[in-house]
């Protein structure tokens, strides 16, 4: 059984969408043991207790400064004894220290097509900003495992989206969210957790 502690930051969507997917038996072999936000009015922290999943947060604010928060960050994902680290909209850096502790065990889900709109600056709504900016006619969204890089980590999935004439930001960030997040995430949480993800020389090798 695979252990995973969720990191959220906001609402919670992707969360919901791996509690649904476990439910309802898409994703298998899986429980979540903890749910932690860096933010004490996370909806997300709600959404876990209501699925009677260990919610905690562990704030910047409550540490005289960000080594001293880091550190605590580490300890609290330590102890849910998670094999896998998800970052479910997490909009804190990971400390170097827990990426080489958790090397190739920590997941994020992205809302573009990686390399495209990604990096330092490219988060939530900015995302999609920047892809109406362009022009662009396909999105979409990229799991992918976290290294020491901004959004560089090897890439498990990807799923692209079709832009439409006349989208807002909002209109745009929500149909990446349903077509493309909550369907490769939980995708890709299955696969671990069944045993099919390797990655060789920094590229993801995925087993039929």
């Amino acid at each position: 059984m695979l252990k995973i502690a969720v990191l959220v930051s906001g609402g919670g969507t992707n969360l919901q969408a791996i509690i649904d997917r476990i439910q309802d038996g898409t994703i298998t072999n899986t429980e979540i043991t903890a749910v932690i936000s860096n933010n004490k009015n996370a909806y997300a922290l709600e959404r876990a207790r209501k699925a009677g999943i260990p919610a905690q947060c562990v704030s910047p604010k409550d540490f005289p400064d960000r080594e001293a928060f880091n550190e605590a960050l580490i300890r609290t994902v330590d102890e849910t004894g998670a094999d896998l680290v998800v970052l479910a909209g997490f909009l804190v850096v990971i400390p170097e220290k827990m990426i080489q502790k958790y090397r190739n065990r920590i997941i994020n889900i992205h809302p573009s097509l990686i390399p495209s709109f990604c990096g330092t600056g490219y988060y939530g709504l900015k995302v999609h900003e920047g892809v109406l900016a362009r022009g662009v006619k396909v999105t979409g969204a990229t799991c992918h495992f976290v290294d020491e890089g901004t959004d560089t980590g090897p890439i498990i999935l990807q799923k692209a989206v079709e832009v439409r004439q006349g989208d807002t930001p909002k209109v745009l960030q929500q149909r990446v969210m349903e077509q493309a997040e909550w369907i490769i995430m939980p995708k890709a949480i299955d696969l671990i957790a069944n045993g099919k993800v390797s990655v060789v020389d920094g590229l993801v090798h995925i087993e039929e």
